[in-house]
């Protein structure tokens, strides 16, 4: 089993996508973009310019997904990343990413979360006394769902990782990798 899921739609965060899709192929995963239909879906930029209090977004690369979450059979992966950006506001409706987002948590696979991407863990149920970082303005979601703050750039509870934003993804994706590494070994 050496199959990541990562989960996207439109206006998934660009850094906090594609950072996590080179590493897992870097530590020789096979990263699965997943999202609510196969098709292009583009990606945005976030970033708190100087002076503002709201996010600036602005059009990213596009990215392909190669399935659709119908068609995620959860068990034939190892591990789920839940990207950033705003597509977790709308896709955490999907009763298919509800399901693969329990199957996770429930199998107590490696989990990994940044930013918006706590809002589909939060809408399944899953966050209930588990710590997570996300960034501020989601931690209402995150704590309304029974989950604990946590504002630093890498959270460890358990089987699940988080950062707050794509400026932690150097903190975060390395304890998740070593992770994946060790779920990998102990089925083979």
């Amino acid at each position: 089993m050496n199959r990541v899921l990562i989960i996207i739609g439109d206006a998934t965060e660009t850094v906090d996508t594609l950072y996590p899709y080179f590493r897992l192929q870097e530590g020789g995963f096979e990263a699965v973009v997943a999202a609510p239909e196969k098709r292009e879906y583009q990606m945005v930029m976030h970033q708190v310019k100087p002076g503002w209090t709201i996010t600036k977004e602005w059009e990213g690369y596009s990215i392909d997904a190669d399935i659709a979450f119908r068609d995620v059979k959860p068990e034939e992966y190892l591990s789920i990343f839940f990207s950033g950006g705003r597509a977790p506001e709308y896709i955490r409706y999907d009763e298919d990413l509800v399901r693969i987002t329990r199957h996770f948590f429930e199998a107590n696979k490696p989990i990994a979360s940044v930013c918006h991407g706590v809002e589909i863990p939060c809408y399944a149920g899953c966050v209930e006394g588990r710590r997570m970082a996300t960034v501020p303005k989601c931690r209402f979601d995150l704590e309304v769902c029974g989950g604990i703050f946590v504002n630093e750039p890498c959270v460890i509870d358990g089987n699940l990782v988080s950062g707050r934003t794509y400026h932690d993804h150097g903190h975060y994706i390395g304890p998740w990798m070593k992770m994946l590494d060790e779920a990998r070994a102990t089925l083979t």
